[in-house]
């Protein structure tokens, strides 16, 4: 999965605040994504963060290279 920070991506489960879309921050072997609506920052092992992304909202930028 090509995971690039800025992505808004929207999850399986509902996060408590009753979000479910978050903006990555952090790429690497843990993804850090940030709650749009209570910013709450968390970190996700990127195997676990592929398999509860349900959909991408929007792309940030590409890193070419």
């Amino acid at each position: 999965m090509d995971i690039n920070p800025g992505d808004v991506v929207r999850l399986k489960k509902q996060h408590p605040c009753g979000s479910y879309d978050w903006q990555v921050g952090q790429n690497s072997a843990d993804i850090g994504i940030v709650c749009l609506q209570c910013r709450r920052h968390i970190l996700l092992p990127r195997v676990i963060f592929e398999r509860r992304v349900k959909e991408f909202i929007s792309r940030g930028k590409t890193s070419l290279g």
